[in-house]
């Protein structure tokens, strides 16, 4: 649990409060991202070796069925993680927003696709593990992302007014939300086949081995 509130604390925390702001005027923009990228490797690398370590407690038994469909679920994960990368995504860091206040590609869906692919992930492992030590290690991700959400819309919105309040009627933080009330539409030509090709791949691949590299088989084939 302590190894959780500290990757948490680092990257909502420090990065998403006036703390950033203290610490960049004090050590350079450059100084402060080499510290926090190295906070970040230190506090992955202490939460994995926690989990590993932990006692845990089983608190449900996932069905067969269950994680069959979350299996399914994982699907959409890596797509909106890999389109996060693969196309022009404004709410990262250092990127502009559209001149004409208009999201396009993933964005359509979500303006934060990275975010909710992680606590798409982190929900899917939290419900298919059932334990307290697996809850509190993906929990650990699921409260990173949905806190930062916000943390981000706060920063584009000091940055770029304007800007953020035209990208802000025309997206959405929850998948496909300005779509359903009518203020988007479904822009499939502009997501394009390479996202959800490598997204499906990435899936594919991550499914065949997740025993092996995890040691433990999303679904019971036998």
């Amino acid at each position: 649990m302590i190894a959780a509130l500290a990757w948490v604390g680092i990257h909502v925390g420090l990065a998403g409060t006036g703390l950033r702001g203290a610490a960049v005027r004090a050590l350079g923009a450059r100084g402060f991202m080499a510290g926090f990228s190295l906070l970040s490797v230190a506090s992955i690398v202490w939460l994995v070796r926690a989990y590993g370590a932990a006692g845990t407690t089983s608190w449900w038994m996932a069905p067969g069925w269950l994680r069959w469909g979350l299996v399914v679920l994982m699907l959409p994960a890596f797509m909106l993680v890999v389109a996060a990368y693969t196309q022009p995504n404004p709410t990262a860091i250092g990127q502009k927003l559209p001149a004409d206040g208009e999201p396009r590609g993933i964005q359509r869906i979500t303006r934060h696709p990275m975010m909710c692919g992680i606590a798409l992930w982190a929900l899917i492992h939290i419900a298919g593990n059932g334990d307290s030590a697996s809850t509190v290690f993906f929990g650990a991700f699921l409260a990173t992302a949905v806190l930062g959400m916000p943390s981000i819309d706060a920063k584009l919105a000091k940055r770029d007014p304007a800007g953020w309040q035209a990208l802000a009627a025309r997206s959405s933080v929850l998948p496909f939300g300005t779509i359903l009330a009518g203020r988007n539409h479904l822009a499939l030509r502009e997501i394009g086949w390479l996202a959800p090709l490598l997204g499906l791949l990435l899936w594919a691949a991550v499914m065949h081995f997740h025993q092996r590299l995890f040691g433990v088989a999303p679904v019971a084939m036998g």
